[in-house]
């Protein structure tokens, strides 16, 4: 955490649960599943992350989670210098698995507490090194679309880096149905790609509407490339 606060990056993230896990009753904490323990608690977290000048990203792994860690949230609401974005896979996506956090049930609680919040809304993916992987295709862009169009606030949708090239048309016709929308590329550890599918993104998308959450040596590559160092 310390090394995230004290970097050069515009914002923190923290992948939350609850202690003990799916329909655990304890703290949130900053775990990643399989994980369900942690000695990291988000209130803990929260109190350190006032204390910078970066932007938060918290990511929900169920839903069960949501409502307390936003009671947290909201003790240190006007202490918060910078961005929040509240993140959840709601839809399958390619090549993932069907654990996704409830759309309605993680919406409503959300815009209950902070009804101007970025809302970070994602798919399951997988990504295999031994096969074509498929992208996004129209369904889920379509599904995700009809969720969004009663939302008021700013959405981003966060992308698995390897898997945007083949979804180009999809994507792009997903960003032209409202201008609160953006992208997040991220990216898996394993992932393979390379920066020309990161300079292919930035040529079919409005840069000031994708934001990158990626890796090293990638990232260095990239900002070489585009000639920010």
């Amino acid at each position: 955490m310390a090394d995230g606060a004290q970097g050069d990056v515009h914002m923190i993230e923290a992948d939350v649960l609850l202690r003990g896990g799916k329909g655990g009753n304890g703290d949130p904490i900053m775990a990643h599943p399989p994980e369900t323990d942690s000695d990291n608690t988000l209130q803990e977290w929260l109190k350190e992350i006032v204390n910078t000048n970066k932007g938060i990203k918290l990511d929900f792994k169920s839903l069960e989670a949501v409502r307390p860690s936003l009671e947290l949230l909201e003790h240190v609401r006007q202490h918060l210098r910078r961005p929040v974005w509240i993140n959840a896979d709601i839809l399958p996506g390619p090549n993932g698995n069907n654990a996704v956090v409830d759309a309605k049930g993680f919406l409503d609680t959300v815009t209950s507490f902070f009804p101007t919040v970025t809302l970070s809304l994602g798919w399951t993916t997988g990504w295999h090194p031994d096969k074509h992987n498929k992208g996004y295709d129209w369904m889920m862009v379509k599904e995700m679309a009809q969720i969004c169009s009663t939302l008021s606030q700013p959405v981003t949708f966060p992308v698995r880096a390897a898997l945007v090239r083949q979804s180009i048309s999809e994507l792009c016709w997903l960003m032209q149905q409202s201008d609160r929308y953006s992208l997040t590329v991220w990216t898996g550890k394993e992932d393979l790609y390379s920066v020309e599918d990161l300079l292919y993104i930035r040529e079919n998308f409005d840069k000031s509407r994708v934001y990158y959450d990626i890796l090293e040596p990638q990232n260095s590559e990239f900002k070489k490339a585009i000639g920010v160092e």
